[in-house]
């Protein structure tokens, strides 16, 4: 796995580098950098709607005392995707956007939640402070306002 996360970190770039000098040879430098910029503008502005969606459906998850588990999973790829659209190129931009479209983003999602759910569980799940089922503090409840405090140190 190490092997594979050098090797993309080392070739994205030269693949991104090459898109970019072809993109800027058949459109010209100007062009080509305007159009990165606006890639990524666009690809800030999803981001924003697509994360506040999937905010609201994790608060609504959460005030039903459910797990959004689903919604964490689309926060974790819509976070990615914002990622690869900051980073400058064509071809991040593009996996980026795919992340974006929630058709796109539900596959991925589901392909990760398949090859992962056995490697993951959830223990002491709690919707609230002291809800049934949630991990709950052992001995008494201390009252700070009933311990004395001293001054003089």
């Amino acid at each position: 796995m190490l092997a594979v996360l050098i090797l993309l970190l080392v070739s994205v770039p030269l693949v991104e580098l090459y898109v970019i000098v072809q993109v800027a040879g058949g459109l010209g430098v100007g062009q080509t950098i305007l159009l990165l910029l606006a890639v990524s503008v666009v690809g800030a502005w999803m981001v924003r709607r697509s994360g506040l969606g999937v905010l609201n459906q994790i608060r609504t998850r959460l005030e039903r005392g459910e797990l959004p588990g689903n919604e964490l999973v689309d926060g974790v790829l819509i976070l990615v995707a914002g990622t690869l659209m900051l980073t400058p190129g064509f071809l991040t931009d593009a996996v980026g956007l795919v992340l974006l479209f929630p058709p796109t983003r539900i596959a991925v999602r589901s392909v990760l939640v398949r090859r992962y759910s056995k490697r993951i569980t959830a223990t002491g799940w709690t919707s609230g402070p002291g809800a049934p089922g949630g991990r709950r503090r052992s001995g008494p409840t201390l009252d700070a306002d009933s311990y004395p405090t001293d001054m003089d140190d």
